[in-house]
């Protein structure tokens, strides 16, 4: 599991549900015999209280206890509007 009160930058990629919001990190990794960076996008589901962000916004999240099946992270603030 996640450390309580870790935090993760992140856009968002969708917010069409209410209370929720889909966002995704990009991740870099080399590839071992081409030695490419391969670009990953890591999607996670955010509770979001107010329905605040918007599609491409950079936001600020905090793992907390699951709400539902695949929602565990929190939206603490907005960094950059899009």
């Amino acid at each position: 599991m996640l450390k309580k009160n870790k935090t993760i930058k992140c856009y968002v990629l969708s917010n069409k549900m209410n209370k929720t919001l889909v966002a995704y990190i990009l991740k870099f990794k080399k590839h071992k015999i081409y030695k490419k960076y391969i670009k990953k996008r890591i999607k996670m589901y955010v509770h979001d209280e107010n329905n605040e962000c918007n599609i491409g916004d950079y936001i600020e999240i905090k793992a907390c206890k699951p709400y539902s099946k695949k929602k565990s992270w929190m939206f603490c603030k907005i960094i950059k509007k899009f």
